[in-house]
């Protein structure tokens, strides 16, 4: 069967986050790893498990309010959303914007499909890759998240194709390989320091050996 859409996770995947932990701690004065470092850590884990909750721009300020006040809490010390955004950044990995620009000119549908909140756009489109994408999937608009295999149905209608058409890459196996083959779909998991199995890629530049 001919691949007619690609689906790409977000972070790991197509961008990565710079360390919280070291702009927060310029910003508050403190050394940034340690006790810096695990209050950032354990608002990402928060973040992770409540990403879904952010819906709408009202749900999304209500779950990044939860947010600054369990950073707050694990610092000892107040730290507002404003503070606590300005430390978060996200950039492109290198051979993401190549490797989009390339499936694109094969006439490929592409799709990022990620566990995110409803801001997913604006961050792709602040890292360059918004208008190399014809949609982006998150597990807060479908209402479920990687990897039950609800959010790559979604992605199905919106590409439009049967399972069996479309191909998804990720860094997770356990929400990636497993969401998508719960959904009759065809994974490869990207493993930038190590690819060593049939599946797997060292970089996005390797998806198109295996369309």
């Amino acid at each position: 069967m001919t691949t007619k859409a690609v689906f790409l996770d977000a972070l790991g995947t197509l961008i990565e986050l710079e360390p919280p932990w070291v702009h927060l701690g310029r910003e508050l004065g403190l050394e940034p790893e340690g006790r810096v470092r695990a209050a950032m850590r354990a608002e990402m884990a928060y973040y992770r498990d409540h990403a879904h909750e952010g819906t709408d721009a009202a749900q999304l300020a209500d779950l990044r309010r939860r947010c600054a006040e369990l950073l707050s809490r694990e610092l000892g010390r107040p730290v507002s959303v404003e503070r606590m955004m300005a430390a978060i950044r996200f950039r492109p990995y290198p051979d993401a914007e190549p490797a989009l620009s390339s499936l694109r000119r094969r006439g490929l549908i592409l799709i990022c499909v990620s566990n995110w909140d409803c801001s997913l756009p604006q961050v792709l489109a602040g890292c360059g890759l918004g208008d190399l994408l014809d949609g982006v999937v998150t597990s807060a608009g479908a209402r479920a998240r990687k990897p039950d295999r609800a959010i790559f149905e979604r992605a199905l209608e919106l590409a439009g194709c049967e399972p069996d058409e479309a191909l998804h890459v990720g860094d997770t196996p356990a929400e990636d390989a497993a969401g998508a083959a719960a959904a009759g779909i065809p994974a490869l998991i990207v493993e930038r320091d190590r690819a060593d199995g049939e599946r797997q890629i060292g970089s996005l530049a390797e998806i198109e050996q295996h369309l």
